[in-house]
């Protein structure tokens, strides 16, 4: 009688101890799907405020915080493979020999040694805005595959001009004609991805959409970054093969370099080094100009009155800065300003003041040391930090900013002081930086100075020119 209750007893310890190891594991397969499928989830989702920078819509966001899910391919036993991991950029690469045929924009892998596997393909647009599909639509989309294929119809086509180097495959088709985009889409990126894939060699370019205005404009730019001629994809017929190729530029974020993320270490004072090299070549002096340089050069750029941000009363503003002290050069570029002039004028100027726009970036031409007065308008905090004060900081040159008051805005002859587009206009934009918002502040606003105001800000100004002029001439 007790053998069979003492059995009962260790058959019902069992019996629980089943139970409970049951119901542990089936929490713990749960527990597990809940991680992944949270995970999957949270790094599949966009960041909200992912709008469109300048043009068509302005968020605080940093492209290197907010990486999307990882999904690098490693295709052909690592010859070619594909990052997607990146909120602002793919980027891809074929390591080994690659014919591009032009007709059909695709990259073809050259690997005999290969047996005959499953055909791979890949496609990327190379343009570093892939979070804003408005524009992505623009850019046209590269094919690379491990052909020759087993297909009849798949075949690497044959080797027309052979090049001795990479290619770096990039286009400009995205926000071209925009002095700002141009840079921080386009030469900024390209700077980052050559000193990061190629820092000791040579690259030969591939670029897409690279209209004869654009080749022009930029030709002694390109000729600093390779001394080989460009492959130009929309204007070229015959095939060519190179040693490698990497298709799309790395971003660091808006108009900003992050050493720590390059293999050398460079840092937009290197970026700087290199327009130089273009344009300057170490030549372009105040002293070489101007017989004797007794006044800090101050640039005053001028705005067209039909896109906003103007400033109105830009004749006194001229004679306010002079009556402080300095020489003054009223400066209206445009599309066709030959960068070399632009360059001249900049790097032998001791200031330049302008209001927050594409314009602005010519402060990239500044000397180390110079100043930089930033006309900040209503609404415009954030986004003229992150386009012009980060970038001028990392080059050395001395940041100012003068911050309009609400009676400095020509948005007081359309809105109450009273309403929050006046009175608070980040409470007012919220998280909500649309179209319409971002034309009130952009479009509709013009400046016109408080002279007394101004002329305070500027006595400040002129004392740092002063001591820079000094120092470098």
């Amino acid at each position: 009688m007790k053998k069979q209750n003492s059995a009962t007893v260790t058959f019902g310890y069992c019996f629980v101890i089943f139970i409970l190891f049951f119901m542990f594991e089936s929490c713990l397969r749960i527990l597990s799907e809940f991680s992944v499928s949270s995970t999957t989830s949270i790094r599949s989702t966009p960041p909200p405020d992912k709008q469109r920078l300048e043009l068509k819509s302005i968020r605080k966001w940093d492209p290197l915080l907010h990486p999307t899910h990882l999904q690098t391919l490693q295709l052909q036993g690592g010859q070619i493979n594909c990052d997607r991991s990146h909120y602002s950029y793919d980027i891809c690469s074929i390591h080994g020999p690659t014919v591009l045929d032009p007709m059909t924009s695709t990259f073809y892998l050259v690997d005999h040694a290969t047996s005959t596997p499953p055909l791979l393909v890949e496609k990327i647009r190379p343009y570093p805005r892939k979070w804003e599909s408005f524009v992505m639509k623009r850019i046209k989309e590269i094919t690379i595959t491990s052909g020759p294929g087993p297909g009849p119809g798949i075949r690497s086509p044959k080797c027309e001009t052979q090049h001795n180097a990479p290619a770096l495959v990039f286009s400009v088709a995205g926000y071209n004609g925009n002095f700002w985009h141009e840079f921080n889409d386009g030469f900024i990126p390209l700077f980052i991805t050559v000193n990061s894939k190629f820092p000791d060699q040579d690259v030969i370019f591939v670029i897409d959409k690279a209209r004869d205005w654009w080749v022009s404009k930029y030709a002694g730019l390109l000729k600093a970054f390779s001394k080989h001629p460009f492959v130009n994809l929309g204007n070229d017929n015959a095939t060519h093969c190179f040693t490698s190729a990497t298709l799309g530029l790395i971003s660091h974020g808006f108009m900003t370099i992050d050493p720590t993320l390059l293999p050398n270490s460079a840092t937009f004072t290197h970026f700087r080094a290199l327009l130089d090299k273009a344009y300057g070549h170490g030549r372009n002096r105040p002293s070489m100009f101007y017989s004797s340089v007794t006044r800090p050069r101050l640039v005053l750029m001028s705005r067209k009155g039909s896109i906003g941000r103007v400033i109105s009363n830009v004749d006194e503003v001229k004679r306010v800065a002079e009556e402080v002290g300095f020489d003054v050069i009223v400066f209206k570029p445009s599309v066709k300003t030959p960068l070399q002039e632009a360059y001249a004028l900049i790097n032998t100027s001791h200031v330049i003041v302008g209001v927050h726009g594409a314009a602005l970036t010519h402060s990239l031409f500044l000397r180390p040391g110079s100043v930089l007065v930033q006309v900040v308008p209503l609404g415009l905090e954030w986004v003229a930090d992150v386009c012009f004060a980060k970038s001028a900081k990392e080059m050395g040159v001395e940041y100012m900013e003068y911050k309009i008051n609400a009676k400095e805005s020509s948005l007081v002859e359309k809105y109450d002081e009273n309403e929050m587009v006046i009175k608070d206009p980040v409470a007012f934009k919220g998280n909500n930086w649309s179209s319409d918002i971002m034309d009130i502040y952009l479009k509709e606003q013009n400046i016109k100075l408080d002279l007394l105001r101004f002329k305070e800000h500027l006595k400040q100004v002129y004392h740092k020119a002063k001591e820079f002029m000094d120092k470098e001439g």
